[in-house]
């Protein structure tokens, strides 16, 4: 080829040679600026649900909040956030010098300024939490001006829809079997059982007959996880127990132990998942994807579950999930919340390949309770993942009224 023509293929094409518009995509002017203008929080109370937790929760106790991100192009974003509504409310006051004014599409740089600018306040607490809500509505508010819904933002869509396992409490043999047939009844396919007597009682044969109970009342071919929920204050066993109770999970076909040890054990973690014949899962209590690094480089676990509304939002949770890729550890969230943080959920496990199940509160106002469309299973037990702008959800402000003393300010 002579210079000439080589000269001739680097030149660059003019639009009118290729008889295109002015509205070519070629020629599509950019997003205009958005800006934030206010972030408000909604504590959520009145019908709490039961953790399980030694000090249980009340229904008039706040262990969630919404948040919206206001902005100046009349586009609002809403996110969810694992904490008590007070925390959240005071978090946004301390935040809101680093947030007003800035860029309302670009979550992950805004979320991280906000982590880079608060070390001093201490990593991990209620100032992570609130930002995790507010990560999340910036990808909402991403999505909605885009016209694309976050997990295609994310990288793509590997699925268009998962499975939820119904998280329910422990109880008695004979009412885990009631509760786990109701549950069966209304179309789940697959199930967590957790927290309540299971490890508390410091009873092995009451432990074997819950799940028992579980398996028989939800068949052999139904999915079964079980959670000791070893966080819960001043939790009474160590390594053995788990080891002991790891192969009697086996004989249920049960398909991880969630949270079988203290979660600061990481060493004992790790021995438990060298010996266990049944996958080991964790990881609900870290927050920042740095947390997650020894647990990934030590080997301690199967599955690792960070809570997207608590560990940083969707823009920690991705890169924790990628990194669990790269070890080759499973990555299934933590979902213990609202139905915002459920459709974050199921937004993640699109971008994800191996993402292949959600979690779903059983009963809970706060999932069920707040939507225009409320989530519904299909006939095989699965839920779509919306492939609408942003999350693909949208609040209800009659319905939230029940929940909180003013959504006006979630809207308005």
């Amino acid at each position: 080829m002579s210079v000439a023509g080589a000269a001739t293929l680097r030149a660059p094409l003019k639009i009118e040679s290729l008889g295109l518009t002015m509205t070519s995509s070629l020629q599509r002017a950019a997003l205009p600026p958005i800006k934030i203008t206010r972030i408000e929080a909604a504590p959520l109370f009145g019908e709490s649900p039961k953790g399980g937790w030694s000090a249980e929760i009340k229904p008039e106790d706040s262990i969630h909040a919404l948040i919206a991100v206001h902005t100046d192009a009349d586009l609002t974003g809403y996110g969810s956030v694992f904490t008590d509504g007070r925390l959240v409310e005071a978090a946004l006051k301390v935040l809101r010098p680093l947030y007003e004014g800035e860029s309302a599409l670009e979550p992950e740089r805004v979320s991280e300024k906000l982590h880079q600018n608060t070390f001093w306040m201490g990593r991990g607490g209620t100032l992570t939490h609130a930002i995790s809500g507010i990560d999340i509505a910036l990808w909402d508010i991403l999505g909605k001006a885009t016209g694309m819904s976050v997990g295609r933002l994310l990288g793509g869509s590997h699925r268009t829809r998962v499975q939820p396992y119904c998280s329910l409490l422990m109880e008695e043999p004979d009412e885990m079997r009631r509760v786990m047939e109701d549950y069966r009844a209304r179309g789940f396919s697959a199930f967590k059982i957790g927290w309540g007597p299971f490890g508390r009682a410091r009873d092995h044969k009451l432990d074997e007959a819950i799940v028992k109970a579980a398996r028989d009342a939800i068949g052999p071919k139904a999915k079964l996880f079980v959670d000791a929920g070893a966080s819960d204050a001043y939790w009474p066993h160590g390594l053995k127990w788990a080891m002991r109770t790891a192969e009697m999970l086996a004989d249920y076909d049960v398909g991880w132990f969630e949270e079988a040890l203290r979660p600061d054990a990481i060493d004992d973690f790790r021995q438990l998942r060298e010996a266990s014949p049944v996958p080991i899962a964790g990881g609900e209590v870290l927050t920042r994807r740095q947390s997650f690094i020894p647990w990934l480089v030590k080997g301690a676990l199967d599955i690792v579950q960070p809570d997207v509304t608590k560990v940083g939002g969707i823009s920690e949770q991705r890169r924790i999930a990628w990194m669990a890729h790269d070890f080759g550890v499973r990555y299934i969230g933590h979902g213990w919340n609202t139905a915002l943080g459920v459709a974050a959920d199921l937004q993640l496990s699109s971008a994800f390949p191996d993402c292949d199940l959600v979690e779903f509160i059983g009963g809970s106002p706060y999932v069920d309770g707040i939507l225009k469309e409320p989530f519904a299973l299909d006939g095989e037990g699965f839920l779509a993942i919306p492939d609408r702008p942003g999350l693909g959800v949208e609040l209800d402000r009659d319905k939230l009224a029940r929940f909180t003393p003013n959504p006006a300010g979630l809207f308005e």
